[in-house]
This record gives structure tokens, C-alpha cells and sequence, in this order.
């Protein structure tokens, strides 16, 4: 295991460029176990040679996946090699097609040790098998939807299912400053059950902002008192095992891009058997039944997974999957995992460390500050010598000059953001009277009116495909604006109206 972290101020400024190998030597001093993941050193040169090749630092792996070259040249060449149909028939080129798929669902139930006793449903994304569960749930008057503040907007959305079909719906706070769920309070809620109507806890394996790991023990705990659970797994299962033999959740969401970068388009919502027959389709659509009728305005739905995959599969996409978990099991999720938490301790140690010349922090971080229990993902922002922040947005635009991949914003995961940055219902109201047309960059002008507070903040993540040189690079970056205001940086030269449009300022 890695060494727990350790802050030493000896390390306030990082290493000059042209002293990484020194920096390099020191690390492995604090981090001998790094050189057993040298498989992924290797790597790095043949399947992500582009990297390199590219002078890019890809460190948004919460965000994606990056696919290795020899997924790619699996993938095409089972196509090139093969004539594949559409697998709704039982001509030659579908049969061979629906085996593959097949082939590759059991696949998934076998890398998560599912076995029989979940359903594997493939859908387009983590957000698609959200949206199964939440359009499909038996929410009702004396149900209850709980869910922790630190989740992805597509777990958020249920809400609205639950509160159209009369259930209430309650959010579970964090603690401050680690983020983590609060386990006094969790049981405190969980009694509130009523076991004769449906209840849903849903939380995240590992959040999407934080890296925080919440404890899985959560889910037996929420089952003793009658709960079903939701497990959120996305940002969790590209660095770590998950085993649902160890631990059994009703509904597990994913996307397998967020694993191993290729393909994007699939995810995939695992159902246990005890659960599937409480789900009730307010829809049905080509391929999910086995008979319908326009004259006898009926119809019945397919039993098991067909009656959740609507329209035709992306079936030549789903082969890559089973490629790229296979992929995964080459490596060894032990051998990512201990990579990942090398070179995450050794960034957070020297994060925590900046200072300006005053003594005031440049970094603050949000959530914990050392390797226990947290994933690869680290959500920060910066502060100048007078700790005024430094605009995030400006900070991502550097970022790109240096040819460095971070993420801004709030991550979809709006709940996490507003405890992490002290936000109060009183400035989120003030935020929403702003109507529907209330952007980030707007909501940014307005909490900064309320108080030096941030509506957003910069994530950094690595992955199995990061390497030392990728974590120093970016201590170099970070540690330039040292002893810099905001008027030394520049201002921002790009506008984020959404998450999906991004704008020049010119």
C-alpha cells in the first residue's frame, strides 16, 4: 500500500523542470510501491504512446476513460472480419450477432461476479439506467426516495419521479470538511422507513467530485431496515473491484467510457432478481415485447433485460466492451488502484503545501486531504496572496495553453459543490430567482456579490494510464501562480453558458 500522507513543507515549491528525476526519486522513496505497477509504465509507451506523442497531460479521468490502441485494433478487426445484422432476427448475420452480445452480458455479470443473480440491462449511459430506475420504481404516497448530497444530477433527477407519483424525498448532508456521509444521521433517516411502501437510497460508490469512497457496508445497512438500494458505480469501478457477491445493491448504474475510454454510448444497469418484478415500464417501444396490438390496444412486455432495452442495441459497439474489460483484467484492477493512489497521495502532500510568499494557502481542497478511503479525483480551487479566489475558468484556459486536461465547473454534481464551498440555501435561492435563463457564469457573479465564495471549482483526476511526469507537470503549472491576484492572470477569455456550450469571448 501507499504511504499515508505526510505534509512537508519542505515541498511548498515543487521542483524545477529540469529536476523532476531528482523529484521522481524522492516519490518512489515515499511511494515504493509505485514500481509494482511498472505493467502500466510499459503501457504508457505502446497502447497510450499518444500521449507522449501529443505532449498531452490527460488528467480527467472522472470525465472519461482514455482506450488503449490494441482495444481499437480488437474491435475493427472483429468487424472487418466478420458480417454482422441486426440480432432482432434469426438470419446468419444476426444470430452471429446476438451471440456476441449475449457473449458479452454474461461477460459483464461475470467481471462484477453478478452471476445469476442480477439482470444486465445495456443502455446508452450511467444517465440511461438513472432514468430506467426512476421512471420505473414503484414511488407512490408513504414511499420515500433518500439520497446523499454529493450525487451525480442523473441520481438528482429521480427526485421528480418520486415527487409526480406523491413520494416524499429527503437529502443526506455531508460532513464538512472530509464530504463524507455522516452515519449517525444516514441511520437516523433509514428509520424512517415505513415497510409497507416502497423505499430508494441511492448514493454514490465514489463521488464524481470529491473522490471520496463511501463505505458499501451503507448498502446492507439501508436492506436491514427495508430499504432498496441504488449504487451509483461510475466513478468508481475504473480504479477499483467491484464484487456483488461482497455486496448486493438492488440497482447498480455505470458507464463503461468512464473504464476504459471505448466505447462512449454504453452503460449498463444491473438489476438484482429480488428487485426486477417490483419494476413497473410506463412505456414500452420496439423490442421490449413479446406481443402488442393497435386493434387490442395492449400489449406484454418481454421478461428479463429485453424489456428494458428499447429500440435496436448498439450492437457493434457491444462487443468493445467485453474487449475492454478484458483489458482491465490484464492489467490487474490492483495494479491501477495502487498506481492511482501513489500518484494521488503524492499530489494531494504537495498541494496541501503551496504557499504564497505570505504564508496563505494557494490551494484549497475539497474533501479529504489524504489517501484514506478517496479515490484518484481531487476538486480544488486557488487563492491569491490576499485569498481572494482565482477565477477557475481563466485557470482551465492556462491549463489548456500547457496543453493540460482538467476539468471546472460543478460536475453535474451540484449538491457536493454548495456544501464543499459553504453555500447556503439562502445564496442558492438567490441564484434560482434569477429564472430559467440562470447560467454558471451568471450564478458566479451573483455568490460573488454574496461573499469571496466560489460557484465552481477545478477537478484533476488520474487513471491507470497517468504516470509521474503527468502529476509533476501539473504541480509545476499550479505552483506558477504563487504570490499572483487575480489582475496578473488575465481575465477569461471564454464563456460557459451550460455544460454542453462553450463560447469565445471574442
Amino acid at each position: 500500500m501507499c504511504s499515508s500522507l505526510t505534509t512537508n513543507l519542505d515541498t511548498a515549491v515543487p521542483y524545477p523542470p529540469d529536476q523532476q528525476e531528482t523529484a521522481y526519486q524522492h516519490f518512489l522513496q515515499q511511494y515504493p510501491a509505485y514500481t509494482t505497477t511498472q505493467t502500466l509504465t510499459t503501457l504508457r509507451k505502446t497502447d497510450y504512446k499518444r500521449l507522449d506523442a501529443q505532449k498531452q497531460i490527460y488528467l480527467d479521468y472522472t470525465g472519461g476513460g482514455v482506450y488503449a490502441e490494441s482495444q481499437l485494433d480488437k474491435h475493427f478487426a472483429l468487424l472487418r472480419n466478420n458480417v454482422f445484422g441486426n440480432p432482432h432476427s434469426i438470419n446468419p448475420t444476426s444470430l452471429a450477432m446476438t451471440e456476441l452480445v449475449e457473449d458479452t452480458r454474461d461477460y459483464v455479470l461475470h467481471y462484477f461476479n453478478a452471476d445469476d443473480d442480477y439482470i444486465c440491462v445495456f443502455t446508452s449511459n450511467a444517465s440511461g439506467a438513472l432514468k430506467h430506475v426512476g421512471e420505473s420504481y414503484p414511488f407512490g404516497p408513504g414511499g420515500h426516495y433518500l439520497l446523499t448530497f454529493d450525487n451525480h444530477n442523473s441520481v438528482n433527477g429521480i427526485r421528480e419521479f418520486a415527487k409526480s407519483k406523491g413520494a416524499q424525498f429527503t437529502y443526506l448532508p455531508l460532513t464538512r470538511p472530509d464530504l463524507r456521509i455522516d452515519r449517525a444521521l444516514l441511520e437516523s433517516d433509514l428509520e424512517q422507513a415505513n415497510p409497507d411502501y416502497p423505499h430508494l437510497f441511492a448514493f454514490p460508490a465514489q463521488s464524481n467530485f470529491s473522490g471520496v469512497k463511501h463505505p458499501l457496508q451503507y448498502v446492507d445497512l439501508a436492506q436491514q431496515k427495508g430499504w432498496d438500494v441504488l449504487l451509483d458505480v461510475a466513478a468508481f469501478v475504473p480504479t477499483n473491484r467491484l464484487d456483488l457477491q461482497a455486496v448486493q445493491p438492488d440497482f447498480v448504474t455505470m458507464s463503461f467510457y468512464k473504464m476504459f475510454g471505448y466505447p462512449t454510448g454504453i452503460g449498463a444497469l444491473l438489476i438484482h432478481r429480488r428487485a426486477f418484478g417490483k419494476m413497473v415500464r410506463p412505456w414500452f417501444a420496439g423490442g421490449t415485447v413479446n406481443f402488442a396490438s393497435v386493434q387490442g390496444q395492449g400489449h406484454y412486455l418481454s421478461p428479463s433485460e429485453a424489456a428494458f432495452e428499447d429500440g435496436t442495441v448498439d450492437y457493434l459497439s457491444i462487443p468493445a466492451v467485453k474487449i475492454g474489460l478484458q483489458h482491465l483484467e490484464s492489467i490487474g484492477m490492483d495494479v491501477i488502484g495502487e498506481r492511482v493512489r501513489c500518484l494521488t497521495g503524492w499530489l494531494l502532500e504537495n498541494l496541501y503545501a503551496l504557499k504564497h510568499g505570505n504564508g496563505r494557502p494557494l490551494v484549497r481542497i475539497y474533501g479529504p486531504i489524504n489517501n484514506q478511503m478517496r479515490g484518484g479525483t481531487v476538486t480544488l480551487n486557488l487563492y491569491d496572496p490576499e485569498d481572494h479566489l482565482l477565477d477557475y475558468r481563466r485557470v482551465e484556459e492556462l491549463a489548456n495553453h500547457e496543453g493540460i486536461s482538467l476539468r471546472t465547473g460543478c460536475f453535474c454534481n451540484p449538491g457536493a459543490g454548495e456544501i464543499a464551498e459553504g453555500l447556503t440555501p439562502e445564496d442558492m435561492k438567490a441564484g434560482m430567482a434569477g429564472g430559467s435563463d440562470m447560467t454558471l457564469p451568471r450564478f458566479m457573479q451573483v455568490i460573488q456579490e454574496r461573499g469571496n465564495k466560489s460557484a465552481g471549482a477545478i477537478r484533476v483526476s488520474v487513471g491507470l494510464a497517468t504516470n509521474f511526469a503527468d502529476v509533476y507537470r501539473l504541480m509545476q503549472f499550479i505552483a506558477s501562480f504563487r504570490n499572483k491576484p487575480n489582475l496578473n492572470i488575465g481575465e477569461v477569455t471564454f464563456d460557459i453558458e451550460n455544460c454542453r456550450i462553450v463560447r469565445d469571448g471574442a
